[in-house]
């Protein structure tokens, strides 16, 4: 399922591609990501599969090499909007009771923003950095978590280095939540840009998990400096 789209029309990628005019008032960089959206299979499958974006299929492909979102198992997702990793744990984890004679699991999103409601998941509009987070998460569970995922970045700012930074602290961060709620044996699952700073992280992830991988999935976009960290084995 988390396997890429394939082209099976027998025609090159040259003919298929979609080509898009810059209009009066639109900046190039507009133009540019249309065009790209255009042309991104990754898009069109997520259309087709009814996801809400083409990050579902990132985590889907974290999830057939980890295999972290198990029937029956508890799952957070951190800045959850826009939904899209929510729909894949809610299937894989159960979490609608639609397997039978699997294990039901709990699907938790929180975000600042307003979400739609998502079938079979729990969202709630949630700061996960306010002092009292850990504790409502834990209160919603109704206990602790197997998973703690997040595909969070922090707003763009233009600057590379800047950018990296802003986002490998938005990981620390997470990962603290992910301590304080996870059960021992648990799984955290967190994006990052590559860019040097995430030593830090990687040394704060191996003094509490048994394994700590690093992994850029098929559908993160070949241009992109994001890949994802995989921590599995909390010790508790």
């Amino acid at each position: 399922m988390g396997k890429g789209p394939k082209n099976s029309s027998g025609r090159g990628q040259r003919d298929l591609k979609v080509r898009v005019k810059t209009a009066r008032g639109r900046k190039l960089s507009s133009t540019l990501w249309l065009q790209r959206q255009l042309n991104d299979p990754y898009v069109k499958r997520a259309r087709d599969d009814g996801y809400r974006g083409r990050a579902a299929y990132k985590i889907l492909e974290l999830d057939d090499r980890f295999r972290f979102l198990v029937p029956g198992a508890r799952v957070v997702d951190l800045g959850c909007a826009p939904g899209g990793w929510c729909q894949v744990a809610v299937k894989r984890v159960n979490a609608l009771g639609e397997k039978s004679g699997k294990a039901v699991g709990r699907v938790l999103g929180v975000d600042l923003q307003e979400v739609d409601p998502i079938p079979g998941a729990e969202i709630h509009q949630l700061d996960f950095m306010a002092d009292e987070a850990d504790a409502k998460v834990k209160e919603w569970l109704g206990g602790r978590a197997d998973v703690v995922m997040s595909d969070m970045a922090a707003a763009s700012s233009g600057h590379k280095q800047t950018d990296h930074l802003r986002i490998i602290a938005l990981c620390e961060a997470a990962a603290q939540l992910a301590f304080d709620v996870l059960e021992p044996g648990g799984a955290f699952v967190a994006k990052v840009l590559a860019g040097g700073a995430e030593t830090s992280l990687q040394t704060l992830l191996k003094q509490r998990f048994d394994k700590v991988a690093n992994v850029k999935p098929p559908a993160s976009r070949s241009d992109s400096s994001e890949k994802f960290v995989v921590a599995t084995g909390f010790r508790g």
